[in-house]
């Protein structure tokens, strides 16, 4: 089975939506930081087509999936959030212990890292990173058909 860990925000959940549609997100301390507005990774939007596509990948028998995540350290309440909100969308049965939080997804042994962005070690990442929102990866539909799905 391949190894593929997918990232929450901005490739399953929306954040930059909840981020613009947060009351607090225009005042000190949170401009700038918006990782630490509160509450706002419980209340996400999904992305469009990640939710059917993630199950697609979650139930197919060649693929082990993990969500593989960065929570703000300095935002305690966002890692249980975070778990909800997986929890929210996906069946239980099947990602039940499949939340990683991490700040260095380079470490993780996998054959593919689903993520939006190059930090925290995504592009550092030792098997294939599929950079979600960028020209060859641009959405769900190219992930799936590179995936042969």
């Amino acid at each position: 089975m391949k190894i593929i860990y997918i990232d929450l925000d901005g490739v399953v959940a929306d954040f930059e939506k909840g981020r613009r549609n947060h009351p607090l997100s225009t005042i000190t301390p949170y401009i700038g930081r918006p990782d630490k507005l509160p509450g706002v990774y419980e209340h996400l939007e999904p992305i469009s087509d990640a939710i059917a596509a993630v199950n697609k990948l979650l139930n197919h028998k060649d693929f082990d999936v993990y969500f593989l995540s960065t929570a703000p350290w300095d935002n305690p309440e966002a890692w249980m959030h975070k778990r909800l909100w997986v929890a929210k969308y996906f069946n239980e049965k099947l990602v039940r212990k499949r939340l990683i939080l991490c700040h260095h997804k380079h470490l993780l042994i996998g054959d593919y890292l689903i993520d939006d962005r190059r930090f925290n070690g995504a592009s550092e990442f030792k098997g294939e990173w599929l950079h979600f929102g960028s020209e060859n990866f641009r959405d769900w539909s190219k992930i799936l058909k590179h995936l042969n799905i």
